[in-house]
């Protein structure tokens, strides 16, 4: 998500001028970037999957039995799901590290690797420490992917789609919340059920996570190395491959070399900033650059505009985690149980329908978030969300000892679960995503991007955590409690947050009050890109009569 181009300092014609469309038709246009970055989503996948999977298989009787001293205990219970996510939130702190050092494509192998073990050791358990175990190693490859696909994909993207293939990492994790969901609906009756139930029940639907890892892990190593990073150690000519490769045009075509001195020259004012910033730390040492790492985020605290987008970013992902999202995702059989669906496999259908539409709900999102703007996207989810868990809450305080008498009762609080899921799929879920992603100034994107990331892991480890003991001590209370906080998330956005659809980075950078610092970053960049020849493409005609732009407006043609 980190990384931009240089396009959003400037606003000039040039690439305007020369790129394709957005939306869909851009990503049909960009075929081949397009299938890298759905090749590379299945990390998105695996993210999805691993969220949703835990919900159905600790409410199956096989785990259940086996797992007995951790289950019984909603203490336990709650760091059985939620050590996930404490191994995610110290795994995407490491991957800025670890994405600028062995490549953005080496680190998702890395993470690969380390969430195939934990996967392993879960499924393999015979006690609760080896859960417990696994699923925290698990949880830092989760964490580590859920940072490095989308930056991978976001620096090999043209500016143009680059939008929608952020939302595609979100659609790809939605897709794997409703795999998960289903597979576990499917291996609940291995076995039978009940007492006859097999632990291959459960076994199996963790294990079946390693297919995709595994091809992940192994496709990604021929798919190209991002541009940005290539650019970054000072590979330049591998850059310019990449991108004539990803373009399908030659390497000194208009449309490729535009691009590629962007990126260079973002490379160079980021350069340029840190050696105005840090002169004294230049030296290359580990020493020097551990603490130009620091001093970066410590600017973020110390200038007041900074320090409003990290309280943007940060509450914004607060707010996401505790509109009580992943207490549907992890407890939802345990939920729907509680709601009067008896017996575990109807608690497992009506935990796949929140899969189906949630997943289907993010998809209006993709297409039409840059027309409608984030704001209303996230108000209206955020209260929509909140009406949801009222009326849940009320039904369940009405009903919950006598739910056999009330079967209709209980489905409407169902339905209504089912449109929370709805409103999180089309509003909080990539939304919250896109924005954190946008609002930061270009030399300190990464770092910010990173802070937004655990704020969303570390809220998401103690929903898990507290919400079994709330189901258990409070019961519909944790409905009011949720529902509380969505509705406050709303108000957050709507009082607090600027509309950023559209915006340039210099226009970001009024509204949050720093448009001192972007009229300096602006005048040092445009020096920068004149001293490289970037200027020269300002007035770029894509009518000019040379083959590379004829191909380029053929491909455009046949979108």
């Amino acid at each position: 998500m980190a990384g931009g181009g240089g396009g959003n300092i400037i606003a000039s014609n040039r690439r305007k001028n020369l790129a394709g469309p957005s939306g869909w038709a851009g990503l049909i246009a960009n075929g081949r970037i397009f299938l890298i970055a759905v090749f590379a989503s299945l990390g998105g996948l695996l993210y999805g999957y691993n969220q949703g999977v835990f919900s159905g298989v600790l409410n199956m009787y096989s785990f259940e039995t086996r797992m007995h001293s951790a289950v019984d205990n909603s203490g336990t219970k709650g760091w059985l799901v939620s050590i996930l996510e404490l191994g995610a939130w110290f795994g995407v702190l490491c991957t800025g590290y670890l994405a600028d050092r062995l490549s953005r494509k080496y680190t998702i192998v890395l993470a690969v690797i380390v969430f195939c073990i934990g996967v392993i050791v879960q499924t393999c358990a015979f006690q609760p420490s080896s859960i417990f175990g696994g699923r925290f190693v698990t949880g830092l490859g989760v964490g580590s992917l859920s940072m490095a696909v989308p930056l991978y994909n976001a620096e090999l993207a043209p500016p143009e789609v680059r939008g929608s293939l952020v939302a595609l990492q979100q659609l790809a994790i939605t897709f794997g919340i409703m795999v998960s969901f289903w597979i576990d609906y499917g291996t609940n009756y291995i076995g039978g059920t009940g007492a006859t139930q097999s632990e291959a029940s459960w076994r199996v639907a963790l294990a079946l996570q390693l297919v995709p890892a595994i091809i992940l892990g192994v496709g990604i190593l021929f798919m190209p190395f991002s541009p940005r990073w290539l650019v970054n150690n000072g590979r330049d000519d591998e850059a310019l491959q990449v991108l004539s490769r990803a373009r399908r045009l030659a390497p000194d075509s208009d449309l490729v070399q535009i691009e590629f001195l962007e990126i260079k020259a973002q490379y160079l004012f980021e350069k340029e900033t840190s050696n105005i910033k840090f002169p004294n730390l230049q030296d290359g040492s580990r020493l020097s650059n551990f603490k130009l790492g620091l001093y970066d985020y410590l600017s973020l605290l110390r200038y007041r505009p900074l320090l409003y987008r990290v309280a943007v970013g940060s509450l914004t992902m607060f707010f996401q985690q505790w509109t009580g999202v992943n207490a549907i995702l992890y407890y939802a059989p345990t939920i729907f149980k509680d709601l009067g669906l008896a017996g575990n496999t109807n608690s497992l259908l009506a935990t796949g329908v929140v899969g189906i539409v949630m997943f289907l709900a993010t998809i209006p999102a993709v297409i039409w978030v840059d027309k409608v703007g984030r704001k209303p996207v996230l108000v209206s989810g955020a209260f929509i969300m909140a009406a949801c868990h009222i009326i849940v809450a009320v039904l369940t305080g009405l009903y919950h000892a006598s739910w056999d008498k009330h079967v209709a009762a209980g489905w409407v609080a169902c339905v209504f679960v089912w449109i929370f899921a709805i409103a999180f799929g089309y509003s909080w879920g990539p939304c919250a995503w896109i924005l954190v992603a946008e609002i930061w100034p270009l030399s300190v994107r990464g770092k910010g991007v990173s802070i937004a990331a655990s704020s969303n892991w570390m809220n998401n480890f103690i929903v898990g955590q507290v919400t079994p003991t709330m189901l258990d001590n409070i019961g519909f209370g944790t409905f009011v409690f949720f529902g509380a906080f969505s509705f406050a998330g709303g108000v957050f956005i709507s009082v607090f947050v600027p509309e950023t659809k559209g915006l340039t980075l210099e226009e970001m950078d009024e509204i949050f009050g720093s448009a001192g610092m972007a009229a300096g970053e602006q005048e040092r960049f445009l020096a920068i890109e004149k001293r490289i020849g970037l200027d020269a493409y300002n007035d770029a005609d894509p009518d000019r009569a040379t083959p590379d732009n004829d191909i380029r407006k053929h491909e455009i043609e046949k979108a």
